[in-house]
């Protein structure tokens, strides 16, 4: 895996990965950024909730079960001094499907969080408390 992050000006900046995508990353307003972009541990955040929710769907649908959408809603708390880390981060999973079974649904989160999602394990592995709960939804024809 490659990327690239190139200064903008101030405490803004232009993230490339390898595969050709790009972002921009901007700090807050008070230490000289214009809110142009995502805060970069905003972007860890939610690296953790696609790493995850993609384990989860490609989970469900390899134990066919219908699922049409799902949303991690995550919630997470960093350290007052510095490094300002996270100590917790809190994932909610909005799960929406056809018939979708509770036990299948809470089985792909499991399989995510102890064996998958590598963002998650990663942290989890140094220091940070993962948790993560789930309700399912029914889709509506």
């Amino acid at each position: 895996m490659q990327g690239r992050v190139r200064w903008l000006d101030n405490v803004s900046f232009l993230a490339e990965s390898g595969t050709g995508h790009a972002i921009v990353l901007d700090g807050p307003e008070e230490s000289g950024g214009r809110n142009i972009g995502m805060r970069p541990m905003e972007l860890l955040l939610l690296g953790v909730g696609g790493c995850t929710s993609y384990d989860i769907v490609t989970i469900l649908k390899k134990s066919r079960q219908a699922v049409t959408d799902c949303v991690a809603e995550l919630s997470a708390q960093r350290a007052d001094s510095v490094p300002s880390v996270f100590t917790s981060i809190h994932i909610h999973f909005v799960v929406t499907g056809r018939g979708l079974k509770a036990n299948q649904v809470q089985r792909a989160v499991d399989l995510s969080a102890e064996k998958y999602c590598s963002a998650s394990l990663m942290l989890r592995d140094g220091g940070v408390l993962m948790t993560h709960d789930f309700e399912i939804l029914e889709t509506v024809t």
